[in-house]
C-alpha cells in the first residue's frame, strides 16, 4: 500500500536539500544546534578577544570607530511631536539642559553615552544601561544613566525561582516569558580596584536597558560583531608578523665567508664571538686572502603580500558590514560611481541599525523616562498627561546626516524633489539631522537681522548695498 501511495504521488525518489545532504564533500563541516547555546558557550571568550583586537589592531580600531561614527556620530537627537508648539519648545529646552548631566560617571553627555554604548555593543556584542533616579543629581530632572559592562550580568547564572519564573543567563523571565529583571554584579569581575566580595543586585527590567543586535527570535544575549572575522584577523596578524620579521631579516646586510681549504686568516675588522664586523666606505677596495670568497644573503621576497592582505581586509570589512575603503583607508582605484554605490548600501545598513536597534532599545526608553520625570518634578506643566500621555511621549529621533558624495548634485536633486511635491522641507531638514522648526526660526531671525542692517544676500547680490556702505 505504501509503495502504491509513493508511486501515485511521486514520492518514489528521495528528495532533499543539498545543504542537508551528506557524503565526502560535507566532511569536516560544522552545524549550530541553537543560537543561545552557541552564545552562552563562547560569547564571553569571543568578546574578550574582540576587545583585545579593537585596542591593538589598526584595522579593527578603524572599523569600530567608523561604525560608531556612522551610527551615532554627534548623536541621535529627539524631536518632540506634541501638537502644542509651546510644549515642544519646553521639552526641547529641558532635554538640552539635561543631556550635559546624563552620565552618572560624569565622563560624557547623553550623546557621548550613546557612542560608548554602541561601541560596547560592537566590541562585546551587548551593553547594559541602568536608569537611575537620583534626588541628588545636579540636573533638575533627577535622571542619570549608568553604563554597565556585559560581564556584570553573568551569562552562567541559570535558576528556577518558582511559579514558572526562571533566570536564564542573568535575565529573569516571568511565567509568560517576559523579561522582568536583570541580575547585576556591583562591578566587573576581575577589576583590580573592585571590592573583594561583589553583591548580586536585582534590577527591574524597566530600569535596565539591554542594547544588542538581535539575530533570532528568543535570543538571550548578544554576540560580538567581530565574531565572523576574529579567526581571520588572528591569522592575518600572524602572517603580518612573519612578513615583518622576514623583511627585517632581508634588510640586514649579512655576508658569509667561504674558506674551502681552511687557510684563510688575517682578515681586517673586529671579531666579536665569531662575527667579523668590517667597516665599508663608498669606493673602497678590500683585498681578500687567497682562497677566500664572500657571499651575501639574498632572501626571497613575497610578491603576493599586498594582494593577500588586501583580500583578507576585504573579507574582514564585508564581515563587519563596512566598505573596504573605510576599514583600510585605501582609495586607490576608487571612482565616484563605485564609492557612491558602496556608501548607499552601507548607509542603508546604518539606518537599519539606528532605528531598529539603537533608537528602539536605547533612545526611546530614555526619552519616556525623562518625560515622565519632568512631569513629576513639575518642570514640565502637563495637567492632561494622564489622559493624553502619548502626545507628550511622542518623539521622532533624528540621526546624524550623511555627508554628500557630490554636494551640488545631491542638493539639486533634493530641491527638485521638494518642488515636485515628492517630499516636504521638514522631511528634507529632518534627514539632515535638524529640527525644521528650529531651522525656520533661525532663518527668520537671520532675515530680520539682515533687513535691519541693510544686508542683501543671494546670487549676484553684494553682501551690503551702497547705502549701507555710505552710512
Amino acid at each position: 500500500m505504501r509503495t502504491l501511495f509513493q508511486k501515485l504521488f511521486g514520492f518514489s525518489r528521495i528528495r532533499s536539500f543539498e545543504a542537508a545532504g551528506g557524503g565526502r564533500r560535507w566532511e569536516g563541516t560544522r552545524t549550530v544546534d541553537g543560537l543561545n547555546a552557541a552564545i552562552l558557550a563562547g560569547a564571553t571568550t569571543a568578546a574578550r578577544r574582540a576587545g583585545w583586537y579593537a585596542r591593538n589592531n589598526p584595522w579593527v580600531a578603524a572599523a569600530v570607530d567608523s561604525l560608531v561614527g556612522n551610527v551615532v556620530g554627534a548623536g541621535i537627537k529627539p524631536q518632540s511631536t506634541h501638537p502644542d508648539r509651546a510644549v515642544r519648545e519646553t521639552l526641547q529646552a529641558l532635554w538640552l539642559r539635561w543631556t550635559d548631566t546624563a552620565d552618572a560617571g560624569g565622563l560624557a553627555d547623553f550623546y557621548g553615552l550613546q557612542a560608548m554604548a554602541v561601541r560596547a555593543m560592537i566590541e562585546s556584542g551587548e551593553s547594559f544601561v541602568r536608569l537611575r533616579v537620583d534626588p541628588h543629581s545636579p540636573s533638575f530632572v533627577p535622571l542619570q544613566l549608568e553604563l554597565l559592562d556585559r560581564e556584570q550580568v553573568p551569562t552562567d547564572l541559570h535558576r528556577d525561582i518558582g511559579g514558572g519564573a526562571r533566570i536564564r543567563a542573568g535575565i529573569e523571565f516571568d511565567s509568560a516569558g517576559h523579561r522582568v529583571a536583570y541580575r547585576v554584579l556591583s562591578c566587573r569581575p576581575g577589576d583590580p580596584l573592585g571590592p573583594v566580595r561583589m553583591d548580586l543586585q536585582r534590577i527591574p527590567a524597566a530600569d535596565c536597558l539591554h542594547l544588542f543586535k538581535p539575530l533570532a527570535a528568543g535570543q538571550l544575549r548578544g554576540i560580538t560583531w567581530l565574531a565572523p572575522v576574529l579567526l581571520r584577523l588572528h591569522e592575518l596578524d600572524q602572517f603580518e608578523d612573519a612578513a615583518l620579521v622576514k623583511a627585517k631579516v632581508a634588510a640586514l646586510f649579512t655576508g658569509f665567508i667561504t674558506d674551502p681549504d681552511g687557510t684563510v686568516g688575517g682578515l681586517s675588522g673586529s671579531n666579536n664571538s665569531g662575527v667579523l664586523t668590517v667597516g665599508m666606505e663608498p669606493g673602497s677596495l678590500i683585498p681578500l686572502p687567497p682562497g677566500a670568497d664572500i657571499r651575501f644573503s639574498n632572501p626571497t621576497e613575497h610578491d603576493a603580500y599586498a594582494p593577500f592582505v588586501k583580500n583578507h581586509l576585504r573579507a574582514i570589512a564585508s564581515g563587519l558590514g563596512l566598505p573596504y575603503e573605510l576599514v583600510s583607508g585605501d582609495l586607490e582605484g576608487v571612482t565616484y560611481s563605485s564609492i557612491r554605490a558602496g556608501l548607499i548600501e552601507f548607509r542603508r545598513r546604518v539606518e537599519q541599525l539606528q532605528h531598529n536597534v539603537v533608537v528602539h532599545l536605547f533612545c526611546r526608553p530614555v526619552w519616556e523616562r525623562f518625560v515622565r520625570l519632568a512631569v513629576l518634578s513639575g518642570d514640565l506643566p502637563a495637567r492632561d498627561f494622564d489622559a493624553n500621555a502619548s502626545a507628550y511621549l511622542g518623539c521622532t529621533w533624528l540621526p546624524p546626516k550623511f555627508d554628500y558624495v557630490d554636494p551640488m548634485k545631491d542638493v539639486q536633486a533634493e530641491v527638485m524633489a521638494i518642488e515636485a511635491g515628492l517630499k516636504s522641507r521638514s522631511q528634507a531638514i529632518s534627514e539632515r539631522g535638524y529640527d525644521a522648526e528650529q531651522v525656520d526660526a533661525e532663518i527668520s531671525a537671520d532675515k530680520e537681522r539682515a533687513d535691519g542692517m541693510g544686508l542683501t544676500f543671494g546670487p549676484g547680490q553684494p553682501q551690503q548695498n551702497t547705502e549701507a556702505l555710505n552710512a
